[in-house]
């Protein structure tokens, strides 16, 4: 096998940064050039921006252009907190100060394997490389240009790129299947049931006190140091709508929970307290991890299922007109977290079609459900695919240090 050498980022590319052209110079924003910032660094690959600069912005202000050879990598904003935003450009470009273009150099580097390192290496460059300020954080000075990484011949780069490519772009059909199933799941209630602020097939009227057994919310304690079993759950498990067992913190290391504060499959959980935007979110728990425990603000609803199938209870508690009247009992003021009270809820009006008619809708849910579970599986393992080739190939090495050629990819 060839050894690869491992080298620094400015020996083998150009690092240049770029400039904002004076807003008050209508001439400098009348123009097609894509001027990037980071508000435009939200996808692997460039193709436009929102703003626009003119080629006399170029000529006569601190703006510059690179081409479709260059990848664009963020290097000053608050994102840079949990991601370093990096992408390959599909045309030529220009871009503000809090973005750095990296252009390879000497025909010994792609594009796009220079892409992929970067991203193979963004764990890395998180937690030495970025300052972080009170409300923007930023890369040091001369760390990309000081980065070290492997450098395999051209012919192992365009192995590696493919292999990378494939993984994301089956990651990438994965998440559209998966959001176009659960996206069916929204129209189907409303085809079925009608809008509930309206209720135009006359349904009868009950409230959710009616349809609820118990209410059952778990304990506010502060984060442990991480020797705990036990770990407590986060608002931000519910907040998508599906349910997140990672998203937990440690529980206090002499924490004893109560029996009926553990997380268990089948529960149907409500986030009685989050921004007007969140309050009222609902998940289902297909699958959890032993030891995760509920929080105070996180609750676990058990419904009459005698009356109500939770998965009718789940998509109706997701309409717009009920969140709306979430985020209108929720208590505190806008700029705050919102909270509901248990007496508020269980006065909420809602919507009862008959149980059969409910089941059937269900039925219907949960084969959408284990479609896009299934294809979150899919998602998952091309993702783990490329996370370990890039920890193979990218894998911080030692000053000095050399990498042999993997003989994985063919």
């Amino acid at each position: 096998m060839s050894a690869w050498p491992v080298v620094k980022l400015s020996d083998v590319a150009t690092l240049s940064s770029g400039g904002t052209p004076s807003k008050s110079k209508a001439a400098f924003w009348d123009g097609d050039i894509p001027w990037v910032s980071p508000k435009d660094m939200k996808f692997n690959h460039i193709t436009d921006a929102e703003d626009k600069i003119s080629s006399v912005a170029i000529s006569e202000s601190a703006a510059r252009i690179v081409g479709s050879n260059s990848v664009l990598a963020v290097v000053r904003s608050g994102i840079l907190a949990h991601t370093f935003p990096v992408a390959t450009v599909a045309r030529e470009v220009s871009f503000n100060q809090d973005i750095k273009a990296i252009t390879p150099k000497n025909g010994s580097l792609l594009p796009a394997f220079l892409f992929w390192m970067l991203k193979g290496q963004e764990a890395q460059i998180l937690r030495i490389g970025v300052k972080k300020g009170a409300t923007v954080h930023s890369l040091s000075n001369g760390f990309l240009e000081a980065l070290l990484f492997p450098l395999p011949p051209i012919a192992e780069q365009r192995r590696i790129v493919r292999w990378l490519d494939r993984a994301a772009e089956i990651r990438r059909r994965a998440d559209a299947a998966r959001a176009k199933a659960r996206a069916i799941i929204p129209a189907l209630f409303l085809e079925t049931f009608g809008d509930p602020s309206t209720n135009p097939k006359g349904w009868p009227i009950t409230t959710l006190g009616d349809v609820i057994i118990r209410i059952t919310g778990g304990k506010n304690i502060e984060a442990g140091n991480g020797t705990s079993k036990y770990r407590i759950m986060k608002v931000s498990a519910v907040t998508s709508g599906i349910f997140k067992s990672d998203e937990s913190k440690p529980a206090p290391d002499d924490h004893v929970p109560a029996p009926d504060h553990y997380v268990r499959v089948g529960d149907f959980l409500f986030s009685r307290a989050n921004t007007s935007e969140l309050v009222g979110a609902v998940a289902i728990v297909h699958e959890s991890r032993d030891g995760l425990l509920l929080p105070d603000k996180i609750w676990r609803i058990e419904w009459d299922r005698a009356r109500i199938d939770q998965r009718y209870a789940y998509s109706l508690l997701r309409t717009s007109e009920i969140r709306r009247v979430f985020a209108l009992i929720g208590s505190g003021t806008s700029d705050s977290m919102k909270n509901i009270s248990q007496a508020k809820l269980v006065r909420v009006a809602v919507p009862l079609p008959p149980l059969a008619l409910q089941s059937t809708f269900a039925e219907q849910v949960q084969r959408l459900e284990a479609l896009a579970r299934h294809l979150d599986a899919a998602a998952a393992k091309a993702e783990a695919i490329a996370a370990g080739l890039s920890a193979e190939v990218f894998g911080p090495p030692a000053t000095g240090a050399s990498r042999e050629a993997t003989p994985a990819l063919g």
